[in-house]
């Protein structure tokens, strides 16, 4: 077996782990041999994926508020449609498949979370007219400033912070891509596993066996404490969630479940508590928070806090690699000017779009935003200068924050970002004149571009990792993702703008079944009344998540890991430490260094698997709700006002959801002990 044979048939052993002084990471394709990537097939197929994916996540994430990922199920269907057509050197086309279809998730992120939030507020200002190119403008441009600013920093968190931070989706979609290479007995349990993940997830998801959450509410007195000291406790028990707690690692999983605690069982009781307190002094008062559950205290009043963390984990993670930012432009301004730099003896793994052509696109891409505001927002020159800024100031400080998240935890913070953007859009543009109808259409455009941007950065930086790990071409990735983009921008105006036709985002006589849409449903409160009033605008739980992040600082604990934990809703943060102890248990079940090894690679495949399958599965859930295909068997359901809803009282729903999520656990481990040492 020749030299390049044994390469392509698995990760190297330093693939996951940091590097030790002097050690250096040599890809499965090795840099100094040339391999198909770009292809009539792969781009096609690519393209494909990206329509397909556009669509089917921008009806779920409309329909139910879930946008699921696209860069594994795309992976999987890359890797089987080239075994199919019998490709030789499949992995470097796989990479391309998966890097251009995986454009339609992000757009979609981007999308859906801002601009629907247009024809919610449409209802109350008739003259907000939104339509397609609106849609389509704001994601495009938006996706392609995210790609642009993620360029020069892709060196530092793909190459420079190899081993040091997780990428936990990177490590899936990696491990996916490799099994076509591996085939054998590593793709049957890539098989076997996403069937397993898949079907467990579509039992609650789909049929509606069991619910999809566990919390202490079902056990004795947990209702009574969580109706007056509003302290609950939550567990999403999907294999999906989990899995990615298995591949993030004890540590991280450990910290961001730490920051949901502080949320849940600190603050909430905690602000509780003082309306009770002030209810007593008052000498018969009411307690405001009384009537309230503690996932609407934590809605109202803890979000914030996590939201002013995050905002400030992000600055001090721009201010902390502030020398990477400014090397990565200094390059690009030497390239402009006529130095060579480094540029032209870099190896082919290595090689970015020229850093002169990256500057000179986002001149172009500014220069694009500015006539899109001028004209598709209809604005005055100066409103248009002053948003544009808002645009690429917010955009760029905030790319690290994006990429940063999706390392540690494979989750993009990018509602939470999103929300100070539009607060921040509102306080600027109301400084420049823009208020009322005008400034909400403004600034949710602002927020559209600058949502696009940040949910590609965080997107992308999965697929550059990747195509580092495997030895692609992070220049050829570059120049295709626009085009990924640009038909996952069309693809993603084309349904909104139908849909918003056809189903409505309000409740009315003539949509009398909207969609939920509940992210742009937010942004809509939030912004209509900063532009009307101003108020409603909590600086100070702002911040005090900002002064948390500072303390964290300190104190040598990741700030972005544990805010993020403080944001994200508590039932999706606590699998995420179950996955962390097993990933531990098992590194620790043997004293064998190699056998440990094989079983924590086992576990990543198996988790890997999981996620897969969970997310195909996912994909056919999404498929049959479009097509009005109801699969729901109301166990254990009653039907309330035309809608199916769990009975209340009943206890089994949730405790056959936990019986079975010990099961998946148990299953997990038993089939990664099974691992043996390859010789």
């Amino acid at each position: 077996m020749s030299e390049h044979e044994q390469a392509t048939k698995s990760l190297p052993e330093n693939a996951y782990r940091e590097l030790k002084d002097g050690e250096e990471y040599k890809p499965v394709m090795p840099a100094s041999r040339l391999f198909p990537e770009v292809t009539a097939w792969s781009v096609c197929i690519g393209l494909l994926m990206a329509v397909i994916f556009s669509a089917a996540a921008a009806y779920s994430g409309l329909k139910i508020g879930q946008v699921f990922e696209a860069a594994i199920p795309i992976s999987i269907i890359a890797v089987g449609a080239s075994a199919a057509a019998r490709r030789n050197n499949a992995l470097g086309q796989n990479v391309i498949i998966q890097s251009i279809g995986a454009s339609s998730g992000v757009i979609v992120a981007g999308a859906i979370f801002t601009i629907p939030a247009l024809y919610i507020l449409q209802y109350k200002y008739p003259e907000i007219k939104p339509n397609f190119w609106q849609i389509f403008f704001s994601s495009l441009l938006g996706g392609c400033l995210g790609i642009l600013f993620l360029i020069p920093l892709r060196k530092y968190f793909v190459k420079d912070m190899h081993g040091k931070l997780p990428f936990p989706e990177a490590t899936a979609t990696t491990e996916i891509l490799m099994t076509g290479e591996k085939g054998g007995k590593q793709a049957q349990l890539l098989i076997v596993s996403g069937i397993i993940g898949g079907l467990y997830d579509f039992m609650f998801s789909s049929f509606r066996f069991w619910e999809e959450m566990f919390t202490s509410r079902i056990l004795p007195y947990g209702e009574a404490i969580a109706v007056k000291a509003k302290i609950v406790f939550k567990l999403n028990i999907s294999a999906l969630i989990f899995s990615f707690g298995y591949l993030i690692g004890l540590r991280y999983a450990t910290i961001i479940t730490v920051g949901s605690l502080l949320s849940w069982f600190v603050f909430i009781p905690l602000i509780n508590e003082i309306g009770h307190i002030v209810a007593m002094a008052s000498q018969g008062g009411v307690n405001p928070f009384e009537a309230m559950s503690a996932e609407q205290i934590f809605r109202a009043y803890v979000r914030p806090i996590g939201i002013g963390a995050i905002a400030m984990a992000g600055i001090i993670g721009i201010l902390r690699s502030a020398k990477v930012i400014g090397g990565s432009f200094k390059l690009a301004f030497s390239g402009l000017s006529g130095g060579k730099g480094k540029e032209e003896n870099v190896e082919r793994t290595q090689k970015d779009i020229k850093m002169s052509y990256v500057l000179l696109l986002i001149l172009a891409s500014i220069a694009a935003i500015f006539v899109f505001l001028l004209i598709g927002v209809n604005i005055t020159p100066v409103q248009a200068g002053v948003a544009l800024l808002a645009v690429i100031v917010i955009s760029f400080l905030f790319t690290t924050v994006a990429a940063n998240a999706i390392a540690i935890v494979g989750s993009n913070p990018v509602s939470g970002m999103t929300l100070m953007t539009l607060i921040l859009s509102s306080f600027i543009l109301s400084a420049a004149g823009l208020s009322g109808w005008q400034g909400m259409v403004s600034a949710l455009i602002i927020g559209g571009i600058v949502c696009t941007a940040l949910s590609m950065a965080g997107g992308f930086v999965t697929d550059l990792k990747v195509g580092y790990w495997l030895g692609t071409s992070p220049y050829k990735q570059q120049r295709f993702k626009f085009l990924g983009t640009l038909l996952s921008a069309a693809t993603v105006g084309l349904v909104i703008y139908v849909l918003g036709k056809a189903y409505g985002f309000v409740n009315t006589e003539a949509t009398p079944n909207p969609l939920v849409a509940p992210q742009a449903n937010a942004m809509a409160a939030v912004i209509e009344p900063l532009m009307l009033s101003g108020a409603n605008v909590y600086w100070i739980l702002y911040l005090v998540g900002a002064v948390i992040s500072v303390l964290l600082y300190f104190i040598g604990i990741p700030q972005l890991a544990f805010a993020l934990g403080m944001f994200i809703p508590q039932d999706l943060n606590t699998p995420l430490v179950v996955g962390g102890l097993l990933s531990y248990y098992i590194q620790k079940s043997t004293k064998d260094e190699k056998l440990s090894n094989a079983r924590l690679q086992r576990g990543t495949l198996i988790s890997s698997g999981f996620i897969a399958g969970a997310a195909l599965f996912g994909v056919i859930g999404a498929l049959l709700l479009f097509f009005g295909v109801d699969i729901n068997m109301h166990c254990f359901q009653e039907l309330k006002e035309n809608v199916w809803v769990w009975k209340e009282g009943n206890i089994w729903p949730q405790l056959f959801a936990f019986i079975s999520f010990v099961v998946l656990l148990i299953y997990f481990v038993w089939d990664t002990m099974r691992a043996k040492v390859e010789k």
